[in-house]
């Protein structure tokens, strides 16, 4: 979920975070859901509003991890649209396909209407996109981008891979300035996060959790790195009391 040499995101070389990954995969959506009191899920719902996707379209979710995005995806896009889940662990691309094989089934199953898209999961650097340009209706990615070696190259390659016209959504969580929801947000993030991991067996990885989201720039700083890389009518929204932040772009006409 992170890619490419490691400069600052998180304080690890990416073949270490590609490694915690792995190591953590079995339990990390259960501690996603513990972590997050089971909001996550209507996150992910939010960010893909803003995708703008519907029946027919083609959508890339960059860094994808177990793959709970890319299946809200796949429910917009059905039927008859694709949703390619891309990520660099291959131990999160396992639970990903599990998932689409029925051998783990997500809060609100892939049957129905959902079950008439087209979803894989592949390996791919978010850094170097082995897709060509102007292939998808929208890239997105949760969750992952704070990962990114390489923040501004990472959003480019989003964008590169976009039409025209079509859209990059960015889901990440991100620090509360204002009491008493940053003080709350500190210890739990600070504190219990840790210690959650610890007891799952992996402490190192909640321990980085919390220096990744203090490195990641700020929702307005986070716009204005979008607008760099080629994209227009970027806005963003706060929820979860200014923990989580959804930003969204769209790809200009003459290209990112």
């Amino acid at each position: 979920m992170a890619q490419g040499p490691q400069q600052g995101a998180g304080a690890l070389e990416a073949g270490q975070v590609q490694a915690m990954f792995d190591r953590i995969a079995g339990f990390y959506d259960a501690l996603n859901g513990v972590m997050s009191a089971g909001l996550h899920h209507r996150w992910r719902e939010r960010a893909v509003d803003l995708a703008r996707v519907g029946p027919g379209s083609r959508v890339l979710d960059v860094a994808t991890g177990t793959g709970d995005l890319a299946f809200e995806l796949a429910r917009r896009v059905a039927p008859g649209g694709e949703v390619v889940g891309s990520d660099f662990s291959e131990g999160m691309l396992a639970r990903a396909r599990a998932k689409v094989e029925g051998d783990w089934s997500p809060p609100a199953p892939l049957s129905a209407h959902a079950s008439h898209a087209s979803v894989r999961f592949e390996w791919g650097d978010a850094l170097e996109l082995p897709y060509e340009s102007d292939s998808f209706d929208a890239a997105t990615v949760g969750f992952g981008a704070r990962n990114f070696s390489d923040l501004r190259r990472g959003l480019g390659e989003m964008a590169r891979v976009v039409r025209p016209g079509g859209r990059v959504v960015v889901l990440e969580i991100t620090s509360p300035t204002r009491p008493p929801l940053s003080v709350f947000y500190r210890m739990w993030f600070d504190r219990v996060v840790p210690l959650l991991g610890r007891l799952a067996g992996d402490s190192d990885a909640y321990s980085y959790l919390p220096n990744s989201v203090r490195r990641f720039p700020a929702p307005a700083i986070l716009a204005g790195e979008m607008e760099r890389v080629g994209l227009r009518e970027i806005g963003y929204l706060l929820t979860a009391g200014g923990i989580i932040a959804i930003h969204a772009g769209t790809v200009s006409s003459n290209g990112a």
